[in-house]
């Protein structure tokens, strides 16, 4: 697998793997997380991909993924206030949102966090509650629950996770 920029003509591909990952998270116990909002907008995407903070992967050349990625000092304005729990570091970290296979290729979605890591060596992640696979996968990967942060688009509180 590869990770590269995503491009405007990868648009149509990245909109039907959020489809099939709504429908996943909903088969698989997490209908809310971005199944009642139908999430994530391509509006959103679209400012991503322009912004230069959206990737996909690849496997055989085929898009199989896709994620927003981005580090720096203090980026995620949602992150500012933890509950429940503090973060472990108060240094530049990188952040990952949006992520999502098409279920083709085990392990996408290591692949994509782990990638990310790699680029800032500091990584904060959010999940919903009910987002059973995502904790999984973040618990594998060895991040730590460090406690509740709230998002704009909806009123469901999130996990978040830090790894450095």
């Amino acid at each position: 697998m590869e990770i590269r920029p995503s491009k405007e003509q990868d648009l149509p591909r990245m909109l039907e793997i959020y489809e099939y990952a709504r429908r996943f998270m909903a088969d698989h116990g997490n209908p809310n997380q971005w199944g009642a909002t139908h999430w994530p907008p391509e509006q959103l995407l679209r400012r991503d991909i322009a912004g230069g903070n959206s990737y996909v992967c690849l496997h055989g050349g085929r898009v199989v993924g896709t994620f927003f990625f981005t580090a720096g000092e203090d980026i995620e304005p949602t992150y500012r206030h933890i509950e429940d729990g503090a973060w472990l570091d108060g240094s530049a970290y990188g952040v990952v949102h949006r992520l999502a296979g098409d279920g083709s290729v085990k392990g996408i979605g290591e692949f994509c966090i782990s990638w990310a890591l790699e680029q800032c060596g500091h990584l904060r992640i959010d999940t919903h509650g009910d987002n059973r696979v995502m904790q999984n996968l973040l618990g594998k990967l060895g991040f730590t629950h460090c406690g509740t942060i709230h998002v704009e688009e909806d009123d469901d509180p999130r996990l978040a996770y830090e790894k450095i």
